[in-house]
């Protein structure tokens, strides 16, 4: 079969029209390479993707005219058969009352051909709040400063961020991933770019907090000069911290408390392998020094027997432990911030970040081989801001491994994001329709939109989001595939929307009434201008003094305010600080509004500045006040009177 021909059997979008108008085509060698990094998948004959059933809606599935009736069919879970039956005709209809779940569809024609395929039942839709009208403060959590934290934001700070932004009247927090990176890399800092998805960052416990540790004068004295710099210095926090975890360990290890223990083993006993397989990779990471496509073959995969000796073994058994132990206390740490959240009636609590990929060389990437390849990137093609496209040097889900593994992966993800969030945004949820995959080696113009399942992995993020009585926010900024949001808002996941993209042709913003309701809305991201920085044109100039064109003239930025205070004026707002912006946001239908804590507190520079890494400080940026005066930095009263409408006390 013909390369081209082959790919779009397999839902590889080979032309496509770029952000530029033009028409691109991958050439066969890039083409040859993508389909060379998918797992090998044999078309289906009978029906093409995974079937959806929801809840409480008759399921029908058209059969194709490759099937010969009688079609014989049997669902089965964990090879116990849940229903069966004939189709003698191409409408198939299937019985209600099936359990929810994902289960496996055998299909077998009159001719003997057998096909297997996953069927998913989920939820109508995805959990949709138990609120009408809310809004949280998203905080750099990093960036925290306090009288106590080691050069940065830790998780008693955000218990206490959560008990002042509850007395402003909103009910959580929004914040970046907090996936963990790469312990020994402390400098690559982009929370975006995680080693997994499935664990989380170390360097935001509170050592202090951990029961058998001291803090000896050496740490002391180190602690004074990373409190009072202006960014975080990981290099040196990470020396700091990790130090002082494996000096707790150690006191844990040599006296543990019968409480605390068993606490410890119930935990590694409630993640089972997955734990087990990080702490081996971890371990085994330090140890090879090398990518984990290069070590030795019974360590190139997760291997059951050499993960059991590497826990046995004298040398290592206790690293393995202590890989365990650090992510016991970060997970205690931060469900104690849920649950406080909780007790003090906040709707939503924490309202986490789950990024797009992972890094090639993580933990992911190497425990999920069937549908991580790490021999493709996720990026986007070429577009007026990008011309030659972008390659985010991460690995990404793909369909035909998901569906070999019952979706398994995709939901051990969103449960792992759930499990202490009350809501979660999915970072470029147009992934989950199509995925514009960069082989490697090639440059991320020559890529090539790769399908994914939607339908299916829609029904999965319902099925976790209703277990977990869990929001879901799609991140669905750019160019909107035809259908999309339709799709994704029929599932109940909410759409994203910024008001700096909300503007017509002529730059003039929608009016309050524009705004859907299933959405989170808020001014800018952290990737945007901060509304200070904004109105001061600093984000233009810091761009150009990078080398980076902005994409907009100081002409269309003098327009662009003008715009705003006519939408304000509108809508009877006279002044155009921030607090009437977010007076103004607070008006809109949208069920959830997001303030940044930069804004708040009149910060020029913005968190992360995209197409840089060390040029600008990214994710390294200190708050220039603590906890201790954030009260005093904002004018709670200007705030109260603008969020009044939807705060838990209004």
């Amino acid at each position: 079969m013909d390369l081209y021909a082959k790919a779009k059997t397999l839902g590889i979008q080979t032309e496509f029209i770029d952000g530029h108008g033009q028409r691109r085509v991958t050439t066969s060698e890039a083409l040859a390479a993508i389909l060379a990094a998918l797992p090998r998948q044999t078309p289906r004959r009978f029906v093409a993707d995974p079937v959806v059933i929801r809840a409480g809606r008759p399921a029908r599935t058209e059969l194709s005219d490759a099937a010969q009736f009688p079609v014989r069919w049997t669902i089965t879970n964990d090879a116990a058969s849940l229903a069966q039956g004939e189709a003698r005709e191409r409408n198939l209809a299937w019985p209600p009352n099936l359990p929810e779940g994902v289960h496996q569809l055998h299909l077998t024609d009159a001719s003997g051909v057998n096909e297997e395929l996953p069927l998913l039942v989920a939820p109508e839709t995805a959990f949709g709040g138990d609120f009408d009208r809310c809004w949280l403060i998203a905080i750099q959590l990093y960036g925290v400063r306090s009288a106590h934290n080691w050069g940065i934001g830790d998780f008693t700070d955000l218990q206490r961020l959560l008990e002042f932004v509850h007395r402003l009247g909103a009910d959580g927090i929004g914040l970046n991933p907090l996936h963990v990176l790469f312990d020994d890399r402390p400098g690559d800092c982009s929370p975006y770019s995680p080693n997994s998805r499935l664990f989380l960052n170390a360097l935001y416990v509170d050592v202090e907090r951990i029961p058998e540790f001291r803090v000896d004068a050496e740490t002391q004295a180190a602690l004074t000069k990373l409190r009072s710099s202006d960014v975080v210095d990981y290099v040196a926090v990470a020396g700091l911290k990790w130090r002082a975890l494996r000096t707790a360990f150690a006191s844990f290890k040599a006296n543990p408390g019968l409480g605390r223990w068993h606490e410890f083993e119930t935990y590694r006993g409630e993640q089972g392998t997955l734990l087990s397989h990080f702490a081996c990779f971890e371990v085994m990471r330090r140890k090879f020094n090398t990518p984990w496509w290069e070590w030795p073959d019974e360590w190139r995969q997760p291997n059951e027997a050499a993960c059991a000796r590497l826990r046995r073994a004298r040398d290592t058994a206790a690293e393995v432990e202590f890989v365990e132990f650090v992510q016991w206390t970060a997970d205690q740490q931060l469900r104690d911030c849920k649950e406080f959240a909780h007790k003090l009636g906040m709707r939503v609590g924490l309202y986490l970040d789950v990024a797009v990929g992972v890094q090639s060389d993580g933990f992911d990437a190497w425990n999920e081989q069937t549908a991580i390849s790490r021999h493709l990137g996720v990026g986007a093609p070429p577009d007026p801001l990008n011309t030659a496209g972008q390659d985010w040097g991460l690995a990404g889900f793909n369909a035909a491994g998901l569906e070999q593994r019952a979706f398994e992966p995709f939901r051990q993800m969103l449960d792992v994001a759930m499990r202490h969030a009350g809501a979660i945004r999915l970072d470029h949820a147009f992934g989950l329709k199509r995925l514009y995959l960069v082989p490697r080696g090639f440059g991320p113009a020559n890529g090539a939109y790769v399908m994914m399942p939607f339908e299916a992995l829609l029904a999965a993020t319902a099925q976790e989001s209703v277990a977990h009585r869990c929001v879901v926010i799609g991140e669905d900024l750019g160019t909107v595939p035809e259908g999309f949001r339709e799709q994704m808002n029929g599932w109940g996941i909410w759409s994203y929307l910024v008001m700096m993209f909300e503007r017509d042709d002529q730059g003039t913003f929608r009016n309050a009434d524009y705004y859907l309701a299933d959405a989170l809305v808020t001014f800018n991201t952290h990737d945007l201008s901060t509304y200070a920085g904004w109105r001061s044109f600093s984000d233009l100039k810091t761009k150009r003094a990078l080398g980076i064109d902005p994409g907009e003239t100081d002409e269309a930025r003098w327009h662009a305010l003008g715009k705003l205070d006519d939408v304000l004026r509108q809508h009877d707002i006279n002044n155009h600080d921030l607090y009437s912006v977010v007076s103004f946001l607070a008006r809109t239908p949208s069920r959830m509004m997001v303030v940044s804590l930069e804004d708040l507190l009149g910060i020029i520079e913005q968190p992360n500045i995209p197409g840089t890494v060390n040029e600008h400080p990214n994710w390294r940026r200190r708050l220039p006040v603590s906890i201790e005066q954030l009260a005093s930095a904002i004018d709670v009263d200007a705030l109260k009177r603008a969020t009044h409408a939807r705060s838990h006390g209004g």
